[in-house]
């Protein structure tokens, strides 16, 4: 059982919000961290699937499909956040509503928006 939610943040997505979030004590990996960057959004997802994460993004359309095809193949993955993009402040604090307030449990295989 996995209570706290770890974090990956997509390649596109502000290195100021790992900044603000390991801040808080969260958990909290770039692609750049993890030597990601240029790996396609299928490589990713799997790598974060690997390293039980949940993947932030701003890439709404590829990571709905890829979230869809998980649930179609029966595969397991550790949520998926989308976030519109905004001010990394706003993106935070919508974040924490959820990071706050469900566990790394609650998340899996979960597609979230924000």
């Amino acid at each position: 059982m996995k209570l706290f939610i770890e974090l990956y943040l997509d390649e596109d997505v502000s290195v100021l919000l790992a900044k603000l979030l390991r801040a808080r004590g969260f958990k909290v990996i770039t692609t750049r961290d993890a030597k990601m960057l240029g790996a396609s959004d299928k490589e990713q997802l799997e790598y974060v699937v690997r390293e039980e994460k949940v993947f932030l993004t701003h890439n709404r359309l590829h990571f709905e499909k890829l979230h869809e095809e998980y649930l179609r193949e029966n595969k397991e993955h550790y949520g998926i956040i989308i976030a519109t993009r905004q001010n990394e402040y706003i993106i935070l604090k919508r974040l924490l509503k959820i990071i706050d307030n469900i566990s790394a449990d609650e998340m899996k295989n979960q597609l979230r928006y924000i």
